[in-house]
């Protein structure tokens, strides 16, 4: 398991999200430098959108090498292409379309009207992960510089709800999602093994409602009942919070300077 999770508490959900679209330009220019690429998971929901939103309005996004970013997604609502409640339709609304990205290295999952239903989708995308994934990845996907998650008020990160069977899951990298008990009801997830195999996992919450799902998932709660207890990166798990979602956890979980 990877080393215990660091925490940043910012003072609000705007302060949040620049400071981590800050975050994530340097992650993404130093991968870039170091290796020639970058590889992202992006997450959907009011922080995952905000964050994308904040990178946007950044005049340091310019520093990113666009074309040279791999794109993923941690989970999909089985709806449609071009459905408004798709992550990689709000995601391009915030960001996406306003970058000069190459469109080979993005990687939406699959949309609802192809002509296959959401298990044999998600073994496709599956399969996108591991014909990506080089000798040096060790494993069935690439080994993402980033993967960004959001928290649910449950303690659900990408599609993953506790005690559904896609949380159990350890074979596979990426399922179908029945009967989600938010809708839509069918969605694609990657799974706890995929999500372990980015180097680092930023868990986003921002505002009340999200408070009890992150004190619950750092007290050492189990992944099954707390999924988001379950998931982490292999050199660093980090959680970026706004105060009011960090308003239930011990101060000795995080330092008072934290902005």
């Amino acid at each position: 398991m990877s080393a215990a999770p660091q925490l940043v508490v910012h003072r609000d959900k705007e302060l949040m999200a620049q400071a981590a679209a800050a975050r994530l330009i340097t992650k993404i220019v130093d991968a870039q430098a170091a290796r020639g690429y970058a590889s992202v998971v992006l997450t959907g929901g009011r922080n995952g959108n905000g964050l994308l939103a904040a990178l946007s309005s950044s005049p340091a996004k310019d520093a990113i090498d666009w074309s040279r970013l791999d794109l993923w997604w941690g989970d999909e609502r089985f709806l449609p292409d071009g459905d408004p409640e798709r992550n990689y339709t709000q995601a391009k609304e915030a960001l996406l379309d306003s970058v000069p990205l190459n469109p080979a290295r993005v990687h939406p999952m699959p949309a609802s009207d192809g002509a296959y239903e959401v298990d044999a989708a998600a073994g496709m995308y599956a399969a996108e992960l591991t014909a990506a994934a080089g000798p040096e990845d060790h494993g069935p996907v690439p080994t993402f510089d980033v993967l960004m998650l959001g928290v649910g008020p449950d303690t659900h990160v990408a599609s993953l709800f506790p005690e559904l069977p896609a949380v159990r899951e350890t074979e596979r990298t990426v399922v179908g999602v029945h009967g989600a008990p938010k809708p839509p009801p069918v969605r694609i997830t990657l799974t706890l093994q995929a999500i372990r195999s980015a180097r680092e996992v930023w868990l986003l919450a921002a505002g009340e409602d999200k408070a009890n799902a992150a004190a619950i998932a750092l007290s050492g709660a189990g992944e099954i009942q707390a999924p988001a207890a379950g998931a982490y990166g292999r050199s660093r798990t980090l959680w970026l919070l706004d105060a009011a979602a960090a308003s239930q956890l011990p101060r000795d979980l995080y330092p008072p300077a934290s902005p």
